[in-house]
Order: C-alpha cells, then structure tokens, then sequence
C-alpha cells in the first residue's frame, strides 16, 4: 500500500542537504506511536533472508523547485509531498497511519539545518494493475550493487546503467525474489523478470549533457558519511506481474528504507 502525505514546512524554507537518513529515523518515531515493539523489530533486526535484511518499506520526498546553498537544500514552498510505501499493511502502514496521526509533525535535522514539517493530510494511492509489462520512473534513485574490489581498495561495487545488463537484471531479480519469500512466506517459483532501460531517455540526458547517476551521502551522527551511487534511468520490466508489485510496494533495488528505489509506473 501506497500513502502520500502533504507536508507543511513550519520554520525556514530549507532541508537538510543528506535528509535521507534523518527522515528515515522520523519514519520509525512515527511508527513507535503505533507500536514501539514492531518499530524497534523493523530498525534493529528487519526481515532476514540468504544472509540479508530487509525492512520492506520506502520514501521519497517530493519538494518541487529546489535550490542548494549554504550545504543545505532551500525550497521554493513550504509545501512538501511524501511518498511511503510497504506491503506490510497491518504492521507498517497502520502503526505509521496511527503516528502521522497523534504526532502531526516530522522533525529532519542534522548539525547545521533542524526543518518541522506539519502533517497537513495523509492520502492511499489506488495501486496500478500490472501486467507482464510495465514501464517505470525513479522517483528516488534507484541502488544496486555487487560484491567486487574496487580502484579504491573497497569490495562493494555500486552498478550504473551502463554495466553488464545480464548482471544488473541477475542481482536486481534476486533483490525481488527475496522480499517476495519474505511478503509471502513462500518459496518464489515464478517465471522471473526482466528489466531494460529506457534507452530514449539515455540518448535524451546524454545529449543535454545530464547525468545519469547521482552520488548521495548518508550520514549518521558521530559516524563518516557513506557515499552510495544511485541510477536516475527510467526502466521497462518484462515478466512476472507479482515481482513489478513487490518492487512497487517495497521499493526497487536495495536501501529502500533510506528512501531509495521508489517508483511510479509510467
């Protein structure tokens, strides 16, 4: 299930510069108004399956027009649209719905910018239908990667769209198999999916002279910042209709519950 939810700025026109990790926290103090037991569970443990954690939820914050200055992001209004997302309805979306709604307000600070946030409305989006065909759109970018050592001496490797498209679609496939057994309790034996970029979109950025990927980083306090590549390329998905919602109602790709890999078909 999909919400999206109106928030007012009530201070500074102005967010953190790397809000990702202090939103996500938000997200979890909303979810102890509901129950602190499951937001403890989903920020401590998570899911576990194959030797990963999952926390099966999502976000993306949609400010409209932007700025950045003085290493922090000034908006054009105090109005402010969330994207969250989860299949764990009973869990997630409950006890986040019963937070938005004895809290009203989100709190997003690091060691120089603290912005409020009012909750003005919490709103369900009608879930697509899917087919064995779907275009999609990044509305957060989108994060996947390998086990590989790097230049720099590092073993995780951060794809791009230009990598190996068999070994993106092999690590991005299982990524989704793993929430659907997780969702499901239930081995997955179904045909699989296939994932292609859109190659329009490519040729388009490209000759704008735009990027593709964008570096973003996640900083938590007392602890160096950790910097994550994401893909910003539109894609089209070929293949089981039951993986495209698992990856629509979980989020795309790893690190979801950083507010990354949220979609909208297209």
């Amino acid at each position: 299930m999909r919400l999206l939810l109106t928030l007012e700025l009530t201070g500074l026109q102005r967010l953190p510069l790397n809000y990702n990790y202090p939103l996500s926290s938000a997200i979890y103090k909303l979810l102890k108004f509901g129950s602190p037991e499951f937001a403890d569970f989903l920020h401590n443990t998570g899911y576990k399956l194959n030797g990963k954690r999952y926390k099966l939820f999502s976000f993306a914050l949609k400010p409209g027009e932007i700025k950045f200055g003085n290493n922090c992001i000034n908006l054009s209004s105090r109005i402010i649209k969330l994207y969250v997302t989860s299949p764990l309805v009973d869990n997630f979306i409950h006890n986040f719905v019963i937070g938005s709604f004895n809290n009203r307000i989100i709190q997003i600070s690091d060691s120089s910018v603290k912005s409020s946030l009012l909750i003005k409305q919490v709103e369900t989006i009608s879930e697509p239908v899917f087919t064995n065909k779907a275009s999609f759109r990044l509305v957060s970018p989108m994060v996947l990667s390998t086990i590989r050592k790097n230049e720099n001496g590092s073993f995780q490797y951060y794809f791009r769209y230009s990598d190996d498209i068999k070994e993106i679609n092999r690590v991005f496939t299982q990524n989704l198999k793993n929430k659907y057994e997780l969702i499901y309790s239930n081995v997955y034996n179904g045909p699989g999916i296939e994932l292609n970029w859109d190659k329009k979109y490519i040729a388009k950025k490209k000759a704008e002279n735009k990027r593709l990927t964008k570096k973003i980083s996640v900083v938590k306090k007392g602890e160096l910042p950790v910097e994550i590549i994401g893909i910003e390329v539109p894609f089209i998905l070929t293949g089981d209709a039951d993986l495209m919602k698992v990856g629509y109602e979980c989020g795309f790709g790893e690190k979801n519950s950083m507010g990354f890999g949220l979609t909208v078909v297209s």
